[in-house]
């Protein structure tokens, strides 16, 4: 029995029964094993277990014998209501699909599952430890990846990195975005602790992390890493500063990357590439598959099926990977423009429920945590908006639990603003015991998902 085999079923074997009495227990090991993917570094028994079935399956129990009465299971708010939609909507375009084979149901359960987390994180989220806690639960996971392929690139001169952990990271182009995805939390939860240890471990786990990026030969995550450095900049309060250390950054690529690494970023540019070639052809079909098929689209998990009725002219043979590589055409062509819609308005709801809350904690005294906050989920944001144009990653799990997460945080930075100084958390032992939330006549009460919505009260219960 190998003794990683024995660890990562004791974690859970532990985790399991805690999750019945205290469900945010079982979320934080859910996304350990979601992100570190521990199961896939074992060799013996535990590889092949499914662990996060059974945590996922004794967190809802917990919530349904312990939480129910304290929590709700979701928070209704513009995301999540947009996140059910979806999901109705995207049953609705599988139901008239051509293919509903075993392998399509397969991945259609997985995508109600992703969606239940998202969901659940929204309501287990209530309070600032628990949203630091969940949220370097997923830095650390990623993190640990990050620093792996960084030393190992030191170590090997370089040598690339093709492919990921495994699960969803197991594609090296969907490693590089869950990887880019995570530079903000890595960096602006470093800086956000009082230890100076900490602060440096993080700038170093991000240095290496972003060396691991380039590693993995994708260019898409080497253009999603580009724009969270261009977001840590902009958002810079000292920009001459960030812009020196960005210029040193560029400088150093070109000295110490390795050949391999600069000849496949300069292919960027390069329409003759054989996969970029093989992207533009796949954008085309996807646009072909909508104009035949606007309204519900081809259904889920249905572009392959589709994929020669509406190849012809365009790819001669067979040999061509039967994927959108692109996020948003991938649902709008699976899932037609009502999918699509729903999808690009949660995206949208994402980054103006955090510009609001970055220019609301402004005029807040000691507020440096919600505004910190926002930025570093507003660069996570952008990174996979980017990458995404070149992957197919429409349902990437990471960015709906980032839709659960943001919904949980604006919800507990108003509730924070709201409440009267001295009474905010960090004051009080139990988040529960915050008063409920009326404030009349506020300028943050008037905000549409601010504190003065007239569930409000409820909130604070």
């Amino acid at each position: 029995m190998q003794l990683r085999d024995l660890f990562v079923f004791m974690v859970v074997a532990v985790a399991t029964p805690l999750s019945l009495a205290v469900p945010f227990a079982g979320l934080l090991c859910f996304s350990w094993l979601a992100y570190m993917r521990p199961q896939d570094l074992c060799w013996g028994f535990a590889r092949t277990m499914q662990f996060s079935f059974a945590v996922g399956m004794t967190m809802m129990l917990g919530w349904l014998f312990s939480d129910a009465g304290r929590r709700p299971f979701m928070r209704w708010d513009v995301r999540t209501k947009l996140m059910v939609a979806l999901v109705l909507s995207t049953t609705v375009s599988l139901v008239m699909a051509t293919n509903q084979d075993p392998y399509v149901q397969t991945r259609y359960v997985e995508y109600l599952k992703l969606v239940a987390v998202a969901l659940f994180t929204t309501g287990q989220v209530d309070s600032r430890r628990r949203l630091k806690l969940l949220l370097w639960t997923i830095a650390l996971s990623l993190g640990f990846f990050g620093i792996k392929g960084g030393f190992h690139g030191l170590m090997s001169g370089g040598s690339p990195i093709l492919r990921g952990p495994g699960g969803m990271l197991e594609d090296n182009n969907d490693f590089a975005l869950a990887l880019t995805m995570s530079l903000p939390m890595l960096l602006y939860l470093g800086f956000l602790e009082k230890s100076r240890w900490v602060h440096r471990v993080c700038i170093v786990a991000t240095g290496l992390t972003m060396l691991t990026i380039l590693l993995t030969h994708s260019r898409g995550g080497f253009l999603s890493m580009c724009v969270v450095l261009g977001v840590f900049f902009w958002r810079s309060k000292q920009r001459w500063i960030a812009l020196g250390v960005m210029l040193l950054l560029v400088v150093a690529f070109f000295q110490f990357a390795p050949q391999h690494v600069i000849d496949r970023i300069y292919s960027i540019g390069d329409s003759s590439d054989s996969s970029a070639h093989s992207r533009l052809t796949s954008w085309a079909i996807a646009l072909r598959m909508i104009g035949a098929f606007p309204v519900w689209g081809v259904g889920l998990r249905n572009f392959q099926d589709h994929y020669h009725e509406f190849a012809q002219g365009l790819v001669p043979g067979s040999g061509f990977a039967f994927v959108a590589h692109n996020s948003y055409l991938q649902i709008w062509a699976e899932g037609g423009t009502v999918a699509f819609v729903l999808y690009i308005a949660l995206l949208v709801a994402c980054f103006w429920t955090l510009r609001r809350l970055r220019l609301a904690s402004r005029r807040v005294p000691g507020a440096d945590w919600i505004f910190n906050y926002s930025r570093m989920f507003e660069a996570t944001m952008a990174g996979f908006v980017v990458g995404s144009v070149f992957l197919n990653r429409g349902h990437f799990d990471l960015i709906y639990h980032l839709f659960g997460i943001i919904t949980a945080f604006q919800l507990i930075a108003w509730r924070w603003m709201a409440q009267p100084v001295g009474e905010r958390e960090g004051d009080l032992v139990f988040a529960d015991e915050f008063r409920p939330l009326v404030i009349a006549g506020s300028r943050l009460g008037q905000a549409r998902d601010g504190p003065g919505l007239r569930s409000l009260p409820r909130w604070g219960r």
